[in-house]
């Protein structure tokens, strides 16, 4: 198999898994790249997998679905046009041979999904869309706080070499609020200056992995004492002893970190 970040918009990766012969593509919000990937690389457009309903995951799933015949997997409880297969908490999305199960993870948007095959190519792959971001985690749009912890501690239970693949290149400014977080964090550091090497090349940062997430990411640290002291720093209103409150103040610090 074959895993490719599809560069679109300005920060958007819509993610390609391929076998030399037929594809799957991730949230496409825009047609171009991939059709453009298709037929540079003579590929068959067998599925779409879709994880919530905002415009730059959906934008091109009509113009897709119409040329190529691809089917689309989709939330059961998001706004998006049929046909599509519903799908929630428990069921199963079937592509490329592939089995992906389907996770629940609403804080984002009220009905987002999250696929999570447990074997390509030896290792997990995880497609989280605008849940769970190297480094961060997506705004709270429609979903609480709590529901928001409760999908990042899912995903945070996941295998530890399971691929990360989200939906957006943001892992610099991720990074940059989890050293204000975590000063301290030697792991945190060197993944800083890992990742900014690889965008000064212009390469991607993603995929991500679980184990490294949970060293790095402060939004996944929420319990440990030196994220909560941090976040009381800023709200001294926050209880260290409740996650819930932890991440929801940290969660506001970060919409209005520059």
């Amino acid at each position: 198999m074959h895993l490719l970040p599809l560069p679109a918009f300005a920060d958007n990766y819509i993610w390609m898994l391929h076998d030399g012969r037929q594809a799957l593509a991730v949230d496409p919000g825009d047609a171009a790249p991939v059709a453009q990937t298709l037929e540079r690389l003579g590929l068959q457009l067998q599925a779409l997998l879709i994880t919530h309903h905002h415009a730059d995951h959906v934008g091109g799933v009509d113009a897709l679905r119409a040329a190529t015949g691809a089917v689309v997997h989709g939330p059961a409880r998001e706004r998006i046009a049929p046909p599509l297969e519903r799908l929630a908490q428990g069921d199963t999305a079937h592509a490329l041979g592939l089995r992906f199960a389907v996770i629940d993870v609403p804080g984002h948007t009220a009905g987002h999904i999250a696929y999570y095959c447990p074997q390509v190519d030896a290792a997990p792959l995880l497609f989280c869309g605008d849940t769970l971001f190297s480094g961060g985690c997506g705004r709270l749009f429609e979903g609480t706080p709590a529901q928001m912890l409760d999908s990042l501690d899912r995903l945070a239970a996941l295998p530890g070499d399971t691929r990360v693949c989200c939906t957006h290149e943001y892992t610099l400014a991720n990074l940059k609020f989890a050293c204000a977080v975590e000063p301290g964090n030697a792991a945190l550091l060197d993944y800083s200056r890992h990742c900014a090497a690889l965008r000064a090349q212009h390469q991607p940062t993603l995929p991500s992995c679980i184990a490294l997430e949970r060293e790095i990411n402060p939004f996944l640290r929420v319990r440990q004492a030196a994220v909560a002291q941090a976040v009381q720093g800023y709200d001294a209103r926050v209880q260290r002893d409740d996650a819930v409150a932890v991440f929801a103040a940290l969660r506001e610090w970060k919409n209005d970190f520059r």
